[in-house]
């Protein structure tokens, strides 16, 4: 077998390296720069509230932007740490430690490849648009309330993971506010929003960083405050090359049942990391006029995310605010990312020190405009004005992501959207019984037209797909007492049937053959004759009984009436 054909593995740096030239790099080169200072506090800030550090987060922003951009399916994308991923790490390291969200990365990783190999690149299609909308606004709202603690200066040590533990403590601690660390949070606030109406090319993020770190500075040096907390208050500080590192399971766990116990959270990191990457991948090909390969990029997250735990790093996925400042910046090809890559690796081994004196109400602050960029307040009012079910699934995600976690939101959220799709779909399918006299349509191609249906034949007309929940409506239809000897069944506009409707089908044929009547089946399209030719109903009713359209099968009603007459 030749895997060359069956895997669709094609990264875009190949093929856009075939005809590169000094121009695409000086703009590739300057994009990258940009990108790079972009993604210093968004690394930083991302690793801090995931519950690791600032090492772990440029670490994953280096080593997983790296691969992403040298194996992904995407010209334009830039990988790393995003905000998606902090409720899902942070839950993780609380009960599994970082070897254990090591394990779940690994995992998740694996599946991704998986997927990609599997073709399944179009997986996005199947996920709810609904339920996007509602975890990655359960994800902003939680991702707000992680920063309430730095963001006040509350100087809590251990705060709960739980919301409303979490919460509750923030209130039973509010008389604790250091008023210096809020008000450095509420000015980086308010520099990251207005940023962009004097400046779209400095990076709001990046500017509050340097003016807060500045001021933090001069009050600590020459004013005497030393309030505010800053990262190297906290944390290791970053300083030089990543190492590689074995994951380390918790003393006493077992690694089978800690992967059996994590498969349900690296399922949700791969889920996760698949629609945001494929999202964004999206997003940028409407912008830049190409088209990814989904099934190369799903792959190419996979590698990054089977690599970067083993350097200490965290999930990562494709970043859609990342990738759109290397569109707009002028990036047309993965060396773009590569350069923001390396960008990042000076920032890790010359500028560790300067890392440390950023304050932490500064990247709280940066944070809570992320978590307000990734609400979706105005889709989410927009949605609010359509059906009654969209607004249920939308909401019951919503909540479950911010009152339990994203492993439940999604799994509950998918389940209903199904139930409720079912159900339209049940609606809007029709099952009716017509005697006597039938109107055909044309659909505009010719004029309407009624047919006179033979005095003992009555016509089943199933009008949409013939699924489970339409099958049992079928049964119930077709136990009404009838002395009409002949059963046409016009199927079509039955696009597909399934096993259920195949069973109900199968009874239905065989209680009529057992009462002396005869069955026919018209309008047969041929999936469903296909289908029903496997499940050996054509041979029951046989095979002259199968036609493709009502004026036949009328017709062979009239022979069959006939036939019976004569007997």
């Amino acid at each position: 077998m030749d895997f060359r054909h069956t895997i669709d593995f094609r990264p875009k740096l190949f093929s856009t390296l075939r005809n590169y030239n000094r121009e695409k790099f000086t703009k590739d080169f300057m994009a990258g720069i940009i990108v790079g200072i972009v993604a210093i506090p968004l690394a930083i800030a991302f690793g801090i509230a995931s519950g690791v550090g600032p090492t772990e987060g440029l670490v994953t922003a280096i080593i997983a932007g790296l691969l992403i951009s040298a194996f992904g399916g995407s010209k334009v994308q830039i990988g790393g740490p995003t905000g998606a991923f902090i409720v899902i790490i942070y839950g993780i390291i609380q009960q599994y430690g970082v070897g254990g969200l090591a394990i779940a990365t690994v995992m998740a990783g694996i599946m991704l490849v998986a997927m990609g190999v599997c073709r399944m690149g179009s997986i996005i299609k199947f996920m709810p648009y609904p339920i996007i909308v509602g975890f990655t606004g359960g994800i902003a709202v939680t991702i707000f309330s992680t920063q309430m603690n730095d963001l006040f200066g509350l100087g809590i040590e251990n705060v709960p993971a739980n919301f409303i533990d979490k919460w509750i403590c923030y209130f039973q601690n509010i008389g604790n506010i250091n008023w210096w660390a809020f008000a450095v949070g509420i000015l980086s606030i308010l520099i990251i929003a207005y940023t962009p109406r004097f400046s779209k090319k400095i990076p709001g993020s990046l500017l509050a960083i340097v003016i807060m770190t500045a001021v933090c500075y001069v009050l600590r040096e020459y004013a005497g405050i030393t309030s505010i907390k800053t990262i190297g208050d906290l944390y290791e500080l970053p300083s030089g090359l990543p190492e590689w590192r074995m994951p380390t399971l918790p003393e006493g766990a077992s690694f089978f049942a800690t992967v059996q116990s994590l498969l349900p959270v690296a399922f949700t990191i791969a889920m996760l990391g698949a629609i945001e990457s494929l999202l964004s991948a999206m997003v940028a090909d409407g912008v830049i006029g190409d088209r990814h390969n989904s099934n190369t990029e799903l792959i190419g997250q996979g590698i990054a995310n089977i690599v970067v735990p083993f350097f200490g790093g965290i999930p990562a996925t494709g970043a859609i605010a990342r990738t759109m400042a290397n569109i707009n910046n002028g990036g047309r090809t993965p060396i773009a990312g590569i350069i923001h890559t390396v960008v990042l690796l000076l920032v890790l081994l010359l500028l560790g020190g300067l890392v440390g004196a950023i304050p932490m109400p500064c990247l709280a602050g940066v944070l809570i405009i992320v978590s307000y960029n990734m609400s979706g307040w105005r889709t989410i009012r927009s949605m609010c004005r359509q059906s009654r079910s969209d607004i249920m699934v939308l909401f019951t995600t919503l909540l479950l992501t911010v009152i339990f976690d994203l492993t439940i939101a999604i799994e509950v959220g998918l389940v209903l959207a199904v139930v409720l799709f079912m159900r339209r779909i049940m609606e809007n399918t029709n099952i009716s019984v017509i005697r006597n006299e039938m109107e055909v349509h044309h659909d505009g191609e010719a004029d309407d037209e009624r047919l006179a249906i033979p005095s003992n034949t009555e016509v089943y007309e199933i009008d949409g797909p013939f699924f489970f929940g339409v099958a049992n409506k079928f049964e119930e239809l077709a136990r009404t007492r009838s002395k009409c000897q002949i059963r046409i069944i016009r199927m079509r506009k039955v696009s597909f049937i399934d096993a259920t409707g195949l069973h109900n089908l199968e009874i239905f044929i065989s209680s009529a053959l057992d009462e002396g009547r005869k069955v026919i089946l018209s309008g047969v399209n041929e999936q469903v004759y296909n289908s029903i030719k496997r499940a050996g109903i054509v041979d029951m009713v046989g095979e002259e009984n199968v036609l493709d359209h009502i004026h036949k099968a009328l017709q062979r009603a009239e022979q069959v009436s006939r036939l019976l007459e004569m007997k």
